[in-house]
């Protein structure tokens, strides 16, 4: 009897048959997976070599360590929970070093995809820049529930699991970091269309973060060959 075709088994059977030896199946998780590891690890960290880095560095750490799997989440959530950690290992060093990985309007760029880049409104290309500069300015752990919940768009019981912390912390990093946000995008909020009126302004002025589009906009959909697949060095 043939075996199953890998595309059409669970992800917690995929990890099982890359226990098992199967040489084929990690791949497959990868693909399914790479492209919201890659828009977390790209909008957390705001620089695409770090991004790659820590992408790498988190799918070889689940490579190693699939055999610790004990089916306690969604594959997908450990998945994220080991990217997260990676990229928020990197930003502690980074801040340690004093630099800021998102402080050049040329680097700012590179984090769109050329197709977006030639075809995107400009306006949104600025909120883009103006949004990951911001960000950049957070403590990593807020930026990171902030990616999840507000620009991936996960509910907050699930950020919770990938960041493996209570909900309540969830909530209060992601209030806090809205609360620093606030005054550095509050303009991009007051210039709403012209016959808005100022009521209805004032009603939607709670400053949380623009919600991305999704994996499009986060950059190369390939990970698995990072450093050389992470975009323009």
């Amino acid at each position: 009897m043939a075996a199953e075709p890998s595309e059409q088994l669970s992800d917690s059977d995929l990890l099982a048959r890359h226990v098992g030896g199967d040489a084929d199946a990690f791949g497959e998780l990868v693909r399914r997976h790479r492209n919201r590891l890659w828009a977390v690890a790209l909008r957390t960290l705001g620089d695409r070599e770090e991004a790659a880095d820590a992408v790498q560095d988190a799918l070889v750490s689940a490579f190693r360590a699939a055999h610790t799997f004990r089916g306690q989440s969604a594959v997908s959530t450990w998945l994220h929970r080991i990217t997260v950690n990676a990229c928020l290992d990197r930003a502690r060093k980074a801040a340690t070093r004093k630099t800021s990985p998102v402080d050049d309007t040329q680097r700012l760029e590179r984090l769109l995809e050329p197709h977006e880049s030639a075809e995107a409104p400009a306006e949104r290309r600025d909120l883009h820049r103006e949004l990951l500069a911001a960000l950049a300015t957070l403590p990593a752990e807020q930026r990171a529930a902030l990616v999840l919940v507000d620009m991936q768009g996960y509910p907050v019981a699930e950020a919770a699991r990938i960041l493996d912390v209570p909900t309540g912390t969830v909530k209060s990093r992601c209030a806090r970091g809205r609360a620093r946000l606030a005054p550095l995008l509050t303009h991009l909020r007051s210039e709403g269309p012209a016959d808005e009126p100022a009521a209805e302004r004032n009603r939607t002025s709670r400053a949380s973060v623009p919600p991305a589009s999704g994996p499009k906009d986060a950059g190369t959909s390939d990970p698995a060959a990072v450093k050389g697949g992470g975009g323009q060095a």
